[in-house]
């Protein structure tokens, strides 16, 4: 219920961040929401293509250790975790269950336009007043001057919510261009860097690039002290998948020094002295296959990445097999990247978010400088961050 204390708030950018503290919001306070995009949630709706995982059903310290800074991630998880997720859903409409990997999906059968159907419809409710089309150009601390193509305009507010996305998949709107208006402000911003995407390999000549496209299932990768199981597709420029995504941001600050390398496990679940009994005095390359149930992009892999005489000694074939390095010459552009790191550096933000410069402007989503990995976890963050700074308000 609006009261004589209700606060006039612009929220600016219509991703799930943006939406869930309009939804928040509007409950007490008169709440504006624009959007530069003829629609409201474009990179919500792009995520929903690969398989539209909400969240993800770790809680308490296994939901907040899958962040970074964890310490920051660990106070903003308390006030909206996994848990609230799937509560909140199902309030606007949208049951939920648990995939086998722990992630939360809409129940089947509800497309990702219907889940953003229904926040909309929600802020509609909630007399949120949504203006498309609309471009922030520029701002200071009691107005924002937006672009809506045919005029230009400033509008007050008391409070200011900038839910602006990071810098990958620029058609969606996620561009990271609001930057120079924060300089402008004399609010630091630090580079935006790729993060969840692919590696690129070199393939050149190497018998790997003949199974492009081939998945390396059931896979360990190790990556200075980080640790990912799961599974990496060889692709045109070399690997990617989800046992590779989250190495992406380490593997990348490595490179800057130079070439690095991944060290990969293809029997995760053997110990080196469990696959070396599996020899014979007979054994022979040819036999590899057969005697570690290997197929041929694995065989070929591990040509690719070792020299003749590795591959013909049977014992360092084994030693090969649970640790094959493979160089890395770089990661995928930031516009393939899933997620950014960079933004608004945390040194320019209070604990609740809002900009130390700025005190009634606060930063949600993407773009401020975090980081996870796929599996629910990004969306989780962006609603996380979204009601976190509506409670602070609030």
């Amino acid at each position: 219920m609006k009261t004589e204390n209700s606060k006039n708030i612009i929220i600016v950018g219509g991703g799930p961040a943006g939406m869930m503290a309009a939804i928040e919001l509007s409950k007490t306070h008169k709440v504006s929401l624009f959007e530069k995009g003829k629609t409201l949630g474009r990179k919500f709706l792009v995520a929903g293509k690969g398989g539209f995982n909400l969240s993800n059903s770790l809680i308490d310290k296994e939901l907040s250790s899958k962040y970074t800074p964890n310490y920051l991630f660990t106070n903003i998880l308390k006030s909206f975790d996994s848990k609230a997720t799937v509560t909140w859903l199902e309030e606007l409409g949208i049951p939920t269950y648990v995939g086998s990997s722990g992630r939360i999906f809409p129940e089947k059968g509800i497309k990702p336009i219907e889940v953003l159907n229904a926040l909309k419809q929600r802020m509609i409710k909630q007399n949120v007043s949504i203006y498309l089309e609309h471009e922030m150009i520029d701002f200071n601390k009691s107005s924002i001057t937006f672009n809506n193509k045919t005029s230009k305009f400033s509008k007050e507010f008391d409070t200011c919510i900038f839910a602006l996305g990071g810098a990958s998949w620029s058609i969606t709107g996620s561009d990271g261009l609001w930057t120079h208006l924060m300089q402008k402000n004399n609010i630091k911003t630090s580079t935006f860097e790729p993060s969840n995407c692919g590696i690129i390999v070199n393939y050149n000549n190497k018998p790997i690039a003949q199974h492009i496209g081939t998945p390396l299932k059931n896979i360990r990768i190790t990556f200075q002290d980080k640790i990912v199981k799961g599974e990496a597709v060889i692709s045109t420029y070399g690997l990617e998948g989800n046992a590779i995504y989250p190495l992406a941001n380490a593997i990348g600050t490595l490179l800057k020094k130079g070439q690095t390398t991944i060290s990969i496990d293809l029997k995760p679940f053997n110990t080196e002295k469990e696959l070396i009994s599996k020899l014979t005095s007979t054994t022979q390359p040819k036999n590899y296959g057969y005697v570690y149930n290997l197929n041929k992009a694995q065989i070929a892999l591990i040509k690719s990445f070792t020299d003749k005489e590795t591959y013909i000694n049977p014992i360092r074939f084994v030693k090969a097999l649970k640790r094959l390095a493979i160089p890395i010459e770089g990661l995928r552009p930031i516009e393939e990247a899933i997620s950014t790191t960079g933004g608004v550096p945390l040194e320019e933000l209070n604990a609740d978010l809002s900009l130390k410069k700025i005190p009634n402007i606060f930063i949600a989503g993407e773009m401020f400088d975090w980081d996870t990995i796929t599996g629910g976890f990004l969306l989780q963050g962006c609603f996380a961050t979204g009601y976190f700074v509506a409670k602070h308000i609030n």
